[in-house]
């Protein structure tokens, strides 16, 4: 090997150690930098990671005061008892010498409505008493009789011995309360005399004709109080009171005629025969039926099933008092005589 193959090999030589070299520093450098890095790093996340220490917050306690006392609010409880309506044995007998400058005594039917049960038990002659009755509003009136049943049928004496006096006094009377009545109140309104008809109906020589034009024949025995139906008894349907009605029947009051004969049973069937059953009936006549006595007890006997409260008023006292008095009392009703002055009195 010459000289110059030598130096030739001899730098090259050095140049590979210097490249080493400065490739071991580099690394040294990028390592030492990176660690560094790793370090600051690890540093920060450590520092933002370490738990919070919650201070504790201290209350001074003020052990001066060893109670406190309380402001409790009061609470004021009004108990409203249920009150019965007086019963029949407890309604004074009042009477009056005028018609309409006094008072008189306002007898007061109040039907449940959650129940049709009246009196105690099974027995009407209990009177009010009891929980089947509370104060209600009055839905009808008749003759200083109020009720507040939903169901109300009026039996009405039409006879000829009304005439005069009587037939006024009772046209009256009967106007108001139909002018009076709650609206929504479902009604019947029956008429009798011999025969007994719907109020509206048409009445000719014992034959009763209705608004559909169907026929129904009385016939008259050997007395005016011995008519009879001649097939069944007619059948009447509940109405219901609006503006309709209270024109069409204050105009049927004051315009039906008068007819012979007094027969007050059929007409007293015809109303507790309505389906559903009447709550309250107010039932009015002039005279005695034939048989009354026996009639006041069948009828007390069909408004007990029915359930049904019969309030009676005897037109200028009349021979029937007793079977009227005997039927308001076994049905749970009120008796009221109308007296030859126009006053009015309850009556047990």
């Amino acid at each position: 090997m010459n000289s110059l193959q030598q130096i030739g090999t001899f730098d090259t030589g050095r140049a590979l150690q210097q490249q080493k070299r400065t490739a071991t520093i580099t690394s040294l450098l990028i390592a030492i930098l990176l660690m560094a890095l790793i370090g600051v790093t690890l540093a920060f996340i450590f520092h933002h990671s370490e738990k919070q220490v919650i201070p504790k917050i201290l209350a001074r306690v003020d052990n001066s005061k060893t109670e406190q006392e309380i402001a409790k609010p009061k609470m004021k409880i009004d108990i409203v008892r249920k009150l019965s309506a007086p019963s029949l044995a407890s309604v004074p007998v009042i009477t009056v010498n005028a018609q309409s400058s006094v008072a008189v005594p306002v007898s007061h039917v109040v039907v449940d409505q959650a129940s049709l049960d009246f009196g105690i038990g099974d027995d009407f002659s209990g009177g009010f008493e009891g929980d089947g009755f509370e104060s209600g509003g009055r839905r009808s009136t008749f003759f200083n009789q109020d009720s507040d049943a939903e169901r109300v049928v009026y039996v009405i004496d039409y006879s000829a011995s009304m005439r005069g006096k009587r037939d006024s006094l009772m046209r009256k009377e009967l106007k108001n309360s139909v002018e009076t009545m709650l609206p929504g109140t479902q009604f019947g309104m029956i008429f009798f005399a011999g025969p007994a008809w719907v109020a509206g109906d048409d009445v000719s020589d014992g034959v009763v004709t209705d608004s559909k034009g169907k026929t129904y024949q009385w016939t008259k025995g050997g007395s005016h109080s011995s008519w009879m139906p001649d097939g069944d008894l007619q059948k009447v349907s509940w109405k219901t009171m609006d503006d309709k009605e209270y024109k069409r029947l204050t105009e049927v009051v004051q315009k039906t005629p008068l007819v012979l004969g007094t027969v007050w049973t059929h007409p007293i069937f015809m109303a507790l025969e309505m389906d559903p059953a009447p709550q309250v009936i107010y039932f009015m006549t002039d005279g005695a039926a034939g048989r009354s006595e026996q009639w006041a007890e069948e009828i007390g006997k069909r408004a007990r099933r029915t359930k049904t409260v019969i309030n009676t008023v005897a037109m200028m006292v009349p021979k029937a008092e007793e079977p009227l008095k005997e039927i308001a009392k076994k049905t749970g009703g009120v008796f009221t005589v109308v007296n030859e002055d126009g006053s009015r009195e309850v009556r047990k």
